[in-house]
């Protein structure tokens, strides 16, 4: 009789131990890649050592073109966190070892990678499509510009049932959005694991994002703080007179540095590489107020895009509210008519809100901006309108 432990246990015992170290690492460290490749590496010593036994090359990557699973119900841009005694660095939440996703990932069956433009065109973009948040037509290649590996997918077996985003500016902010998860893989982990993918990105930031108003308070037993709310806006362009009071003109003509003083007032953190693919992305109009201050900054600026229905503006920056109205009208002005455009207003900017309701917007629905660590100081007086809900 041969004592010799069979191909079959040899594997197991392998896989075990192997599942053992590979959740503890993914527990201590986080990588941008969690699958376990130490496994696979003493899985193919073992059937190297054994003769007959199959070998085979390690899976690569899905095709983009390939992805099978169907895109998820909306799930809430869930995307804040605990915030460390620092302030800054998130607590780490821990993946049940017993959850269906911790047994996945020791197995080398759920992995976690950066998704390139094609794979967000390919997977995120029509999942949010399916979830209802609008996305622009050119946000594949344009959020990628605000951090190229800050888009997530999770894949089991190769096939994708999570995405999550964390974009992590210059400086010390990050914000976190686009997470979604397949709804037959809600509530076993893998959601958990990509989220903590994100959140490792963004280590060392205060970290930002919108939530549905109605899990607030779940928010808050994890360590997100509330800082204000954000309403979405709709209207329609009318055959009436649009044209601006004031003279405005498109930022092509004006000198980055100047639109970038402007922002980095509005905005947390610096963001140039965004803002060049934002401000000249194709189906797109931007404008900025065409007076100047005397130091040269501008007064104004705003951009309009084409999405997958109607159009968004954001952001729409402004020093005032009467050169809030003028680029909004200027904007609107530039897109046919009949066409429904949207924009996203922070609520404690009364101004803001007033402007809507001049204008007979609708509002749709509304966010929770919550922020993991201090709230950035910026001129929220002068936001007329959000960015995005994706990218802050």
């Amino acid at each position: 009789m041969n004592d010799a432990p069979s191909l079959g246990l040899r594997v197991r015992r392998t896989l075990t131990q192997n599942a053992r170290d590979a959740f503890r690492n993914f527990r201590r460290h986080g990588s941008r890649h969690f699958g376990p490749a130490g496994t696979f590496a003493a899985v193919r010593r073992v059937l190297r050592s054994t003769p007959g036994a199959p070998t085979g090359g390690k899976n690569s990557a899905a095709d983009h073109g390939r992805f099978a699973v169907p895109p998820p119900a909306a799930n809430g841009s869930d995307a804040c966190h605990r915030a460390s005694a620092s302030g800054m660095d998130p607590a780490v939440k821990r993946l049940d070892p017993h959850s269906p996703a911790a047994a996945a990932l020791a197995a080398g069956r759920y992995r976690i990678r950066v998704l390139d433009a094609a794979g967000v065109a390919n997977v995120m973009i029509p999942w949010m499509r399916a979830a209802g948040w609008n996305p622009g037509l050119q946000d594949a290649t344009t959020f990628l510009a605000a951090d190229p590996g800050g888009f997530f997918v999770g894949e089991l077996d190769d096939q994708p049932i999570a995405t999550v985003s964390a974009v992590r500016y210059a400086g010390h902010f990050g914000f976190m959005g686009c997470y979604l998860v397949a709804a037959p893989f809600r509530g076993l982990g893998y959601g958990l694991a990509i989220h903590e993918a994100g959140r490792r990105h963004l280590a060392g930031c205060v970290q930002g994002g919108d939530g549905v108003l109605e899990k607030v308070g779940n928010y808050r037993t994890i360590g997100r703080v509330l800082a204000y709310q954000n309403t979405r806006f709709e209207g329609i362009r009318t055959d009436s007179d649009w044209r601006p009071a004031l003279a405005l003109t498109e930022v092509r003509h004006v000198p980055l540095p100047a639109l970038e003083t402007l922002d980095r007032a509005c905005f947390p953190a610096a963001r140039s590489s965004f803002l060049q693919a934002w401000l000249h992305q194709p189906e797109a109009v931007a404008l900025a107020a065409a007076d100047t201050l005397p130091t040269g900054e501008v007064r104004g600026y705003g951009v309009i895009r084409r999405c997958f229905s109607g159009w968004k503006i954001g952001p729409l920056f402004a020093r005032d509210g009467q050169v809030a109205e003028a680029i909004l009208r200027g904007l609107v002005e530039r897109i046919p008519v009949g066409d429904h455009f949207y924009l996203d207003v922070p609520a404690p900017n009364q101004p803001a809100m007033t402007l809507a309701a001049r204008y007979g917007l609708r509002e749709v629905f509304a966010t929770a901006r919550m922020y993991a660590g201090p709230p950035p100081a910026i001129r929220l007086d002068w936001v007329f309108g959000v960015t995005t809900f994706e990218l802050g």
